[in-house]
């Protein structure tokens, strides 16, 4: 699976940026993600594409020094680094999936993805615990700014840490047309 993300957001989004990114896919399965108003991008695709998600963000935050928070009583907390990305697994007493999370610092950023709570270990403090933890490991190889596309699950617990929303975030995958479907070749844009 390969992804597409715009660097843009909002009204700094154009159409010419969004029809190129379009244009230049040919693989089924590829991701593109534009922040700014569905309404206003989700036009320029051309065919092929299909959106999904809705109501989806993209959040960022300030990164400060601050200590991981420590895994709550019952739960172990997993953390290493493969290739300057950090992960954070938690698990319950045992071994269990708790939670997890990553986090990838490229320079003065870093980016926050696979944000997850297993559904019998929500409301318990995890997702403070992935996010904190992340956050002071990016902090600590030098990013001062992190960045997240938000679903409408996740917004609470984003928000409930610290972090504001930036744009809309329109979210599309090339599908390919009912031409390429046929003939098994891919039909240009």
């Amino acid at each position: 699976m390969s992804r597409h993300v715009i660097g843009a957001t909002n009204e700094a989004v154009t159409e010419e940026a969004v029809r190129k990114a379009a244009e230049s896919t040919r693989g089924r399965g590829t991701h593109l993600k534009v922040f700014a108003d569905p309404a206003r991008v989700l036009p320029w695709l051309g065919p092929g594409w299909k959106a999904y998600g809705a109501d989806d963000f993209l959040m960022a935050t300030d990164l400060t020094r601050a200590a991981a928070p420590p895994a709550p009583s019952g739960y172990i907390r997993h953390i290493w680094n493969r290739a300057g990305v950090t992960r954070v697994l938690l698990t319950d007493s045992s071994g269990a999936f708790a939670a997890r999370g990553q986090i990838a610092p490229t320079g003065a950023s870093a980016v926050v993805d696979q944000i997850e709570t297993s559904e019998h270990h929500r409301r318990k403090g995890l997702g403070r615990v992935v996010m904190g933890t992340l956050q002071s490991a990016a902090h600590a190889q030098g990013a001062t700014r992190a960045v997240l596309a938000c679903t409408p699950e996740g917004r609470f617990l984003y928000e409930s840490v610290g972090w504001r929303i930036e744009a809309p975030l329109a979210n599309a995958k090339y599908v390919g047309t009912p031409d390429a479907t046929r003939t098994g070749s891919v039909h240009p844009l």
